[in-house]
């Protein structure tokens, strides 16, 4: 009898990739005679290498090696030799929308992800919004295995035992936890403007959270060359903030970090779902986005979530569409007393 051996696709953003986590596990401790196979960008391969015994991880370079439609073909040709039984999509775009049309016409077992557009357009519809909260991902996801005859009920805590992952594998300057001290970490960015909390307020929830928790150590998180140079002047200013991401070596010390932490501050961004992947509590700001397009971290709960109700929000499901009104009132009218009162009441809640 042949194998059963599926292959389950989703390149995208490492936030989208992320929320895929939760699933494939779910899949692979619920079917443990399934063989899983994961079809990603590098990035996740710290994600799912060693999720279950029966998930394995697959790196396509669909920038470089699988380039364009002779890309693709070759690495359907790739593919096609691993014997797969069953074919999740759970990305549906035009490149796993080729490999589909591919593995279809060679008479595969194939499903992909409704995304819901409908229901998000009106989510986001000018004139006539509806704020009607919208199928999660994760549950999007589930549904493409149910599809293909593997319905999963989602379990999943952490990718860390519940003590944590190995501090000791980080560099000398993380240091350790000692008794008494909180780790509050805080990521201020995100990929569009529509997402980001003016950073002068977000100086202002630093020196709020220094003065209520002055024996705390805040370490920061952010990726690029410009957002580490605000991060370093940020730790320059204030002697409790730490850059984790100029200290970590990769995205697997950085969560090994984050399971560490008593709280999260996060914009609707990957290192939401990053930390809901270490069961770490995540205090998260929303502007132009809403958690009910259905992105909010892994067992994250609404009552952590900070926004504002204005008529035009949400006025966009990924943040990246120019704000009507110029200002992004929608983040800017967020107090940061609003934001510092979910933190504490975070950090009050880990010492009980």
């Amino acid at each position: 009898m042949k194998t059963e051996h599926i292959l389950i696709i989703r390149f995208s953003a490492i936030g989208d990739v992320a929320m895929a986590v939760p699933v494939v596990y779910s899949l692979a401790t619920q079917y443990p005679h399934v063989r899983i196979t994961v079809l990603s960008k590098g990035f996740a391969r710290s994600f799912f290498e060693e999720l279950a015994p029966n998930v394995s991880f697959m790196e396509a370079d669909i920038k470089n090696e699988y380039r364009g439609v002779k890309g693709l073909n070759t690495l359907f040709r790739r593919l096609k030799a691993k014997h797969f039984t069953a074919i999740a999509d759970f990305h549906n775009v035009l490149r796993s929308d080729y490999l589909r049309l591919r593995f279809n016409l060679d008479r595969f077992h194939v499903a992909h992800i409704n995304k819901h557009r409908k229901g998000k357009r009106k989510l986001t519809s000018k004139k006539k919004k509806r704020l009607i909260e919208q199928p999660t991902s994760f549950q999007n996801y589930a549904d493409v295995l149910a599809k293909l005859g593997y319905p999963v009920d989602i379990h999943f805590e952490s990718i860390f035992p519940p003590e944590g992952g190995d501090l000791n594998l980080l560099p000398p300057a993380v240091g350790t936890k000692s008794d008494g001290t909180q780790w509050i970490g805080i990521a201020p960015f995100a990929a569009h403007q529509g997402k980001i909390y003016p950073l002068p307020l977000m100086q202002q929830v630093i020196e709020q959270l220094i003065s209520l928790k002055p024996q705390s150590r805040i370490f920061l998180f952010g990726g690029g060359e410009k957002e580490m140079s605000i991060l370093d002047k940020w730790c320059e200013q204030y002697k409790s903030c730490t850059n984790a991401s100029h200290l970590c070596g990769g995205l697997m010390q950085e969560l090994i970090l984050m399971s560490h932490l008593d709280v999260m501050l996060s914009m609707d961004s990957a290192n939401m779902h990053l930390a809901s992947l270490t069961a770490t509590p995540v205090v998260s700001v929303w502007g132009a986005t809403h958690p009910y397009a259905g992105f909010l971290g892994w067992n994250q709960s609404l009552d952590n979530v900070v926004q504002t109700s204005l008529d035009c929000r949400p006025c966009s499901i990924y943040g990246n569409k120019r704000c009507t009104r110029g200002n992004y009132p929608c983040l800017s009218s967020i107090q940061p007393n609003d934001i510092t009162e979910k933190i504490i009441k975070n950090l009050d809640k880990s010492t009980q």
